[in-house]
């Protein structure tokens, strides 16, 4: 299917940065809100992004002209007819994408592609309803789009080969990079990124370490931009607690998935992270993260005489985040959420990780994972089950590429 023209539904933040990649990308870009002060701030967003852009020499004057001309503001969806692909960037609220679809379909016709940018809910319960269930997908943007440079691509129940291709040559077009991703909690990126903090909350109060020396192990010894809690702060604890409960319902309660106590109890007390002034860090005009120290370590490592440089705890700490990284990326291949390569590209392009979590596994072993695992789930309990994908791989001493279904 060839798409030249893309409609987008939603102007806020997500649905601005997603019209103008596709504007930049050479498509005819319209933009809906039926909010008129929305759309209006919509198109602010994007002249204002497009001008940044070339301020950092994003693109050329050039190309930024370009989308502005490829840019139109539509207050109707009626003037969405004759777009092959429409992505609906509105909130997350099922019945709303739903009704959105619907219309989008009536107006556009049996042909257009409807992809959903959800991130939390379920591609194919979106799709019941609408007509041609066959013709949506899902088209999962990182914030910001125009940074970010990963597309997921979800196959609902239902969807179609030529829908899910369309979608992948219109991300490809907007110079983004697609992955395949099954319709799962979290799809892949989100949930591959649960033991980044879920395992650093159980290593707190366990005791094994404080959070500034969990953060600067991962930092320094890990490879990591930010530690954990940093990134905690960053994101809001309260943000950050609700995707947990979300997950863990979703995916039926697994232990390794139940959400931490110390969050629960900071967030009750009014503790949001950064926007709030405080979370696992108090902020003010005099906080200010001290300088990584040049270590002359190549990171990630689980070196011990390298690490012995970050701090004592460091290598614990690492050993216990690596194992859980392992553990999962093991349970979402053999659920085949999506391949080794795919879960690789998610995790380095969609959160900046040094390595994503297949390197992981192969730089701690499978073997050592699943020991360690195992004594922690004799200590600890089921959070630390380990996936029989992961005991197969240890026990034919492979890694998980090799075991992987996918």
């Amino acid at each position: 299917m060839a798409v030249e023209r893309v409609a987008v539904l939603g102007a806020g933040t997500m649905g601005a940065g997603i019209a103008q990649v596709a504007a930049l990308g050479g498509f005819e870009t319209r933009y809906y809100d039926p909010d008129p002060d929305a759309l209006m701030a919509g198109g602010e967003r994007l002249g204002e992004g497009l001008s940044r852009g070339l301020h950092h020499k994003r693109w050329t004057e050039a190309e930024a002209e370009g989308a502005l001309e490829r840019l139109s503001a539509v207050g109707a969806l009626s003037e969405l007819a004759g777009c092959e692909l429409v992505i609906e960037a509105a909130p997350e609220r099922l019945e709303l994408k739903r009704d959105l679809f619907t219309a989008a379909a009536e107006v556009c016709g049996p042909g257009t592609v409807l992809a959903t940018n959800t991130s939390s809910l379920r591609v194919s319960d979106i799709a019941a309803g609408v007509p041609g269930p066959e013709r949506v997908v899902g088209m999962h943007f990182f914030n910001p789009p125009v940074l970010m440079k990963l597309v997921e691509i979800v196959a609902g129940e239902r969807s179609s080969e030529a829908a899910l291709g369309a979608a992948r040559e219109v991300a490809e077009g907007m110079g983004r990079t697609s992955i395949r991703a099954k319709d799962s909690p979290g799809f892949v990126a989100n949930r591959l990124a649960r033991p980044f903090s879920l395992e650093s909350l159980r290593m707190l109060g366990d005791g094994l370490a404080e959070l500034e020396e969990i953060d600067r192990a991962v930092r320094l010894g890990g490879g990591f931009r930010m530690g954990p809690f940093e990134l905690l702060d960053l994101i809001g604890l309260d943000v950050n607690l609700e995707i947990a409960r979300s997950f863990y319902a979703q995916g039926g309660e697994p232990e390794r998935w139940r959400p931490s106590p110390i969050q629960e109890r900071l967030v009750a007390e009014g503790k949001l992270g950064r926007k709030s002034g405080e979370g696992y860090y108090a902020y003010g005009a005099e906080r200010e993260r001290e300088l990584d120290p040049e270590l002359g370590i190549l990171a990630p490592t689980l070196d011990p005489e390298k690490l012995a440089r970050v701090g004592a705890c460091a290598e614990p700490v690492l050993r216990r985040l690596f194992a859980q990284i392992a553990n999962e990326a093991a349970f979402a291949l053999e659920e085949e959420v999506a391949s080794p390569d795919d879960m690789e590209t998610a995790m380095q392009l969609g959160f900046n990780w040094p390595r994503g979590p297949v390197g992981i596994a192969a730089l701690i072993g499978a073997g050592a994972a699943l020991e360690l695992l195992e004594g922690l789930e004799r200590d600890r309990g089921a959070a630390y089950a380990a996936a029989p994908l992961l005991r197969q791989a240890a026990e034919r001493g492979a890694t998980l590429r090799d075991v992987s279904p996918v």
